[in-house]
C-alpha cells in the first residue's frame, strides 16, 4: 500500500531541517507569515494550520494571571516583604540573589541597584520599598554590623544572609511564588519588547540560552494569541 504524501512537503522539510527551539520558532514564524498573507488576500488557505509544532520538555513558559499576582502583592504588608516581592517581580531576582544582596548593592543617590552582579536602574516602586526597609532596618537594629541588605532578628547579630525559608515565606504556598514572579517578569519583558533575546540579556544580565528560551516562549504565546483572534 502506497504511503500518503505529506500535505505540505515543503513546510515539513523546512520544519525538520532544524530541531529543538529553532524548529518551534520556525513554525511559529511561518504561521505568522501565512496568516498575514491570508488576511491580505494573497493566499486562499493557510498551509501551516495542520503542521504540528514540536514542544520541548518543559513546554512554553506561561504568564501568571493577574489574580495570582494580586494575591502575592496582598502579602506585602511589611517593609521586608514589600522589598522582597519588588526585587522578584520588578527586577527578576532569584530568591538566593535577594537574600544575599549587600547594602552596597543599592545606590539610592544614583538610583541604581545591582542584582546578581548586573546593574539596573532603580525604579520608583523599588526605590520606595528600599527606603522604607532601610528606615525600618536602622530603627530596629541601629548597631548591626551585618552587611546584607535584608536581615532578621537572628542575623542582625551575625554577618550571614537571611535564611531561604524566611525569604520565601510570604509567597511559599501561593501560585505566584518568588520564582514564578521572577519568571513572569522576564516573560513580560519578552512579550512587550519584541521577543528579542539580546534585549532580555541586556536588561536582566541573563545568559544567551536563557534569553532565547524566554524569547521563544514569547513568540509561541503571541502566535497562539493571534491564531485565536477572529479574522
Amino acid at each position: 500500500m502506497q504511503r500518503a504524501r505529506p500535505r505540505n512537503p515543503a513546510l515539513i522539510t523546512a520544519r525538520d531541517a532544524v530541531t529543538g527551539k529553532q524548529c518551534e520558532s520556525r513554525i511559529v514564524a511561518l504561521r505568522s507569515l501565512f496568516r498575514h498573507a491570508k488576511k491580505n488576500g494573497q493566499i486562499f488557505r493557510n498551509p501551516t494550520i495542520r503542521i504540528r509544532v514540536p514542544r520541548q520538555t518543559g513546554g512554553v513558559l506561561q504568564a501568571l494571571v493577574q489574580a495570582d499576582i494580586d494575591e502575592a502583592i496582598a502579602t506585602a504588608t511589611t517593609p521586608d516583604i514589600r522589598l522582597i516581592i519588588a526585587l522578584a517581580a520588578v527586577h527578576a531576582a532569584r530568591p538566593k540573589m535577594i537574600r544575599t544582596m549587600q547594602l552596597d548593592d543599592v545606590d539610592v543617590g544614583n538610583r541604581r541597584i545591582t542584582v546578581g552582579g548586573h546593574v539596573r536602574p532603580l525604579d520608583d516602586l523599588t526605590h520606595r520599598a528600599v527606603l522604607d526597609w532601610l528606615d525600618h532596618r536602622r530603627n530596629r537594629w541601629p548597631n548591626t554590623a551585618n552587611p546584607h541588605l535584608l536581615i532578621t532578628q537572628k542575623t542582625a547579630v551575625e554577618l550571614g544572609p537571611a535564611g531561604k525559608l524566611w525569604t520565601t515565606r510570604a509567597t511559599r504556598n501561593l501560585t505566584a511564588t518568588l520564582e514564578r514572579l521572577r519568571v513572569d517578569r522576564q516573560l513580560e519583558e519578552a512579550l512587550t519588547h519584541g521577543a528579542d533575546p539580546l534585549h532580555l540579556a541586556l536588561v536582566f544580565g541573563i545568559d544567551e540560552k536563557t534569553a532565547i528560551r524566554y524569547a521563544n516562549s514569547a513568540r509561541a504565546l503571541l502566535g497562539e494569541a493571534a491564531e485565536q483572534t477572529p479574522q
